[in-house]
C-alpha cells in the first residue's frame, strides 16, 4: 500500500470516528436530558465535551486499563442502555466497556451484558430533589454555583434555588455577580448564560431563576417566601466554623440541613469517599467537607494504610496562594502572609496532618503537615513521606492505587495519573480531589519509605466534593455503577 492509499485509509477512519463520537454525544444528551442517566468515561464528565475532548478521553481510557476501548464501543454500550428502563443513575461507560471486552463470551450481546449489569438498579428507591442555598459567593461558591447549573439536567437532584450575599443590591451589584460567575481567569468562562434581572434581584442562570439575597445574619431570612423549604445551605464564608455559630442557619426558616466548605470544630469533618457512611443525615444536621488539602490526602493515605499500614509521615504542600494573602506587602496577622503572593514561596501552617485523623483515626498523631504557598493562582501538589509498616516497591505502591482508581469506594476521589510531563497547569479542572502522579513515586531500598506525589485542583477538585458530599447529605445520590 502506497503512502497516499495510507494516508487516505486513515482520513476516512478518523471521518467514522468522529461521526461515532457525534453519535455518542446525542445519546449522552438524550440520557441526560431525557431519563436524568449521566454517563462518564472513568469519572471524567462527558456531559458538554466536544468531539476531540471524547475522543482524548478514550485514549487516557485505552493506556489506563490497557484494553483496546474505542469510541465504536463506547456507543454499542450507550446504545443499549439507552433501550432499557433505569432509574435516574450515573454510570461509568468505561467501567462497563472494559468489563464487556473481559465477559464478551459470556453474553450474546451488548444489551444482554449490560442489562445484567445493571439489574440492581430496579431496586433503587426514588429520589427527592432538594433545595440548595449557596451562602457566600466567593470562590468555591461561584464553582458550585456553576457545576449545579451545568448538571441541573431535569432538576432530579439538587437544585440551587439562592444565593446569600453581603450589602445593598443594586443593578451595578448582580452585573459584578453575573460577570463573576460568567468569567473566570483560572477556570475559563461559563459554558452558559447568565443575565441579570434586576427587578427581582435574581440572576437567570440557564434561563433558571436563582434569587439573590442580602442579609447580615443567617437567622434573619426566611427562604420560604421565595419558595424554597426543607433547603440544605452550603455555606462558603468561611465566617462560621463551629457548630454553634453553624446552627444559626437552622434557625432561618426553610432550612433543614448545613454544608461547611471549611474544616469545622464540633461537627463531623467529611471526606466524601471515606467517612461519610460513619455519619447518618438523618440524626446530624450539620456536616463540614473539611479542607481541599485533606480530601486531597486521605484517599491516598487510606489506600497506603489499608495495604502497607502507615507508621508515621509527614505531609508538605505545594498550595497555589489563596484570597487569604496579600497581593502585595502589607500587614498581614499571620507570619510571612503579608508578603506578596505572587512574587514569593511563602511557608505557612496547614492542619491537614492532624485533620486526616477526623476521617481516619487510625492514622491519629501519626502525621505532621507544613505548607508553601507558591505563586501560581491554582493548582497544587501535597507530598507525602510515608514510614511504612510493610516492605513494599514503586510497582506494588502503583499496583495498588491503579486498582483503588479502577474500582472500590474511592473512584470518584482518586485519578492515576500516567504522564511523564504532568505540571500543575495540566490538572486544573480535574473533578478528583487527588490526582496521583505513579511516575514521580520513590520507595527507599529497604522498602520501608514511600514518597507520594499528589496533584490536586484546590478550587474545583475540592468543589465536587463538596457537591458528592451535599448529595449524600440531600439523600439525592443516584444509582451508580463505577
Amino acid at each position: 500500500m502506497s503512502f497516499n492509499e495510507t494516508y487516505e485509509n486513515e482520513l476516512a477512519f478518523q471521518a467514522d470516528r468522529r461521526k461515532a463520537t457525534v453519535e455518542f454525544i446525542k445519546i449522552i444528551n438524550d440520557l441526560w436530558y431525557d431519563k436524568s442517566i449521566e454517563l462518564v468515561l472513568f469519572r471524567n464528565q462527558l456531559i458538554d465535551r466536544n468531539v476531540s475532548e471524547i475522543l482524548n478521553l478514550h485514549e487516557y481510557a485505552c493506556e489506563f486499563v490497557q484494553k483496546p476501548i474505542s469510541i465504536f464501543d463506547s456507543v454499542e454500550i450507550a446504545q443499549a442502555i439507552k433501550t432499557l428502563d433505569l432509574p435516574p443513575a450515573k454510570l461509568d461507560i468505561g467501567k462497563l466497556t472494559y468489563e464487556y471486552h473481559l465477559e464478551e463470551k459470556k453474553f450474546d450481546n451488548a444489551l444482554a451484558f449490560v442489562a445484567d449489569k445493571l439489574s440492581d438498579a430496579k431496586t433503587e428507591k426514588a429520589i427527592k430533589p432538594k433545595d440548595v442555598v449557596l451562602y457566600g459567593f466567593g470562590r468555591i461558591g461561584r464553582l458550585v454555583a456553576r457545576e449545579l447549573m451545568t448538571k441541573t439536567g431535569k432538576g432530579s437532584q439538587l437544585r440551587l434555588r439562592a444565593i446569600v450575599t453581603r450589602g445593598a443590591i443594586d443593578q451595578t451589584v448582580l452585573e459584578k455577580r453575573a460577570s463573576l460567575l460568567r468569567n473566570d481567569s483560572v477556570h475559563g468562562d461559563f459554558p452558559g448564560t447568565v443575565v441579570a434581572d434586576v427587578k427581582n434581584s435574581a440572576l437567570i442562570i440557564n434561563g433558571t431563576t436563582v434569587n439573590i439575597i442580602s442579609a447580615n445574619a443567617p437567622e434573619d431570612i426566611d427562604y420560604t417566601t421565595y419558595g424554597i423549604d426543607h433547603a440544605l445551605v452550603i455555606d462558603n464564608t468561611g465566617a462560621f466554623r463551629d457548630k454553634e455559630a453553624l446552627s444559626r442557619h437552622l434557625k432561618s426558616k426553610g432550612v433543614d440541613k448545613v454544608l461547611l466548605t471549611a474544616p469545622g470544630k464540633g461537627v463531623p469533618n467529611i471526606v466524601h469517599g471515606v467517612n461519610q457512611l460513619d455519619h447518618n443525615p438523618d440524626t446530624v444536621d450539620i456536616f463540614s467537607a473539611a479542607s481541599c488539602t485533606t480530601n486531597a490526602i486521605t484517599p491516598v493515605l487510606k489506600a497506603i494504610e489499608d495495604s502497607f499500614g502507615v507508621k508515621s509521615g509527614h505531609l508538605e504542600t505545594i498550595h497555589a496562594y489563596t484570597n487569604d494573602q496579600n497581593l502585595v506587602d502589607n500587614f498581614h496577622k499571620k507570619y510571612r502572609r503579608g508578603r506578596a503572593a505572587a512574587l514569593n514561596m511563602v511557608i505557612t501552617e496547614t492542619g491537614a496532618g492532624s485533620a486526616v485523623a477526623k476521617a481516619l483515626p487510625e492514622l491519629e498523631g501519626k502525621l505532621t503537615s507544613n505548607a508553601i504557598r507558591v505563586p501560581v493562582p491554582n493548582g497544587s501538589l501535597a507530598i507525602l513521606n510515608l514510614e511504612l509498616d510493610k516492605e513494599t516497591s514503586v510497582d506494588s505502591i502503583n499496583t495498588v492505587l491503579k486498582k483503588y482508581a479502577l474500582e472500590g469506594n474511592l473512584v470518584e476521589q482518586i485519578k492515576y495519573e500516567l504522564s511523564d510531563e504532568l505540571v500543575s497547569s495540566d490538572i486544573v479542572g480535574s473533578s478528583a480531589p487527588a490526582i496521583y502522579d505513579s511516575k514521580a513515586t520513590i520507595v527507599r531500598k529497604d522498602g520501608k519509605n514511600a514518597i507520594l506525589y499528589i496533584w490536586y485542583d484546590n478550587e474545583y477538585g475540592y468543589s465536587h466534593q463538596v457537591i458528592r458530599l451535599a448529595k449524600y447529605i440531600a439523600k439525592v445520590r443516584r444509582f451508580t455503577y463505577y
